[in-house]
């Protein structure tokens, strides 16, 4: 059978387009990072937009933001390192705890027969329908009922068990031999090792893919920790940002400068996770 050497217009063409695609995707990144070195009255009259008026821009934003060194030179602390530090704290456990426990009931879903294993995965999909606004109230009724409210507790237990993510790791666990796991039985291995020393390190691609999704999720989330959390020492990114906002609306440069500065922790994930991620999305099986 002969080779079938590359088509050289074909590659052309291909990269071409994803290079187009890429420009694309980094023009809002830009007008994002140009938007912070503009002033709020600019902001509030143009908006984010891709024309640099050089001799306009300034950094009193990121100063203000590092420093608290307002553009008049008076001094005005805020919080918003501590809310960065608060955000990091509960993407990294918030995310280990949910990863660590989907993987186990999706774990349970996948290998054990049990009678009504299909009713709660049917119960599963049902969950992953229902809007979270539709929640929040029975969610706050039992938070607060269990004296949780205004802690991170309270923000982090109702998604310890992301249905999503039982979805996703059920349906990556379907593609494993059942033979990995009697081998394991057959050594020794208690039900607790067959899963941390077999399927733990099988899931590696699993994990990294949902590692990104639930942390974008838990450090992006706005609702339920503003309706959890009162003491502003306990705001994450999200809701201290919104707390930036004047009556008049001239705190346009310091939101759009946090947000800048808020994003750059899951970009570097996403970047330095992708080939996991790809192979996360792609896996269905074990290659032998």
């Amino acid at each position: 059978m002969k080779d079938v050497k590359p088509n050289p217009v074909g590659r052309v063409l291909l990269t071409v387009f994803f290079i187009i695609l890429c420009i694309l995707f980094l023009i809002p990144l830009y007008a994002l990072l140009l938007g912070t070195f503009k002033g709020g009255a600019e902001l509030f009259v143009s908006g984010l937009n891709l024309n640099p008026t050089f001799e306009l821009l300034h950094t009193k934003a990121w100063k203000y933001l590092f420093t608290g060194v307002m553009s008049n030179g008076e001094y005005n602390p805020h919080d918003y390192f501590l809310w960065y530090r608060n955000s990091l704290m509960v993407v990294l456990v918030q995310g280990s705890l949910t990863l660590l426990l989907s993987s186990m009931v999706a774990y349970g879903l996948a290998k054990y027969n049990f009678k009504g294993r299909n009713v709660i995965f049917m119960c599963v999909l049902m969950v992953m329908m229902v809007p979270l606004e539709i929640l929040m109230l029975p969610m706050y009724t039992q938070v607060n009922a269990m004296g949780m409210r205004n802690s991170y507790a309270g923000v982090m237990l109702p998604f310890l068990v992301s249905m999503s993510a039982v979805f996703f790791f059920r349906q990556f666990l379907s593609g494993i031999p059942y033979e990995m796991i009697e081998a394991g039985r057959i050594d020794g291995c208690t039900e607790y090792g067959v899963f941390f020393r077999i399927i733990v390190p099988v899931m590696k691609p699993a994990y990294a893919s949902m590692a990104v999704l639930t942390g974008m999720g838990a450090w992006n989330a706005l609702l339920w920790p503003m309706l959890v959390l009162s003491d502003m020492k306990k705001y994450t990114i999200p809701i201290g940002l919104n707390t930036l906002w004047s009556p008049y609306g001239n705190n346009y440069d310091l939101m759009i400068t946090g947000s800048c500065f808020a994003i750059l922790p899951l970009l570097l994930i996403y970047l330095f996770a992708q080939k996991f991620i790809v192979e996360g999305m792609t896996a269905g099986a074990v290659k032998g």
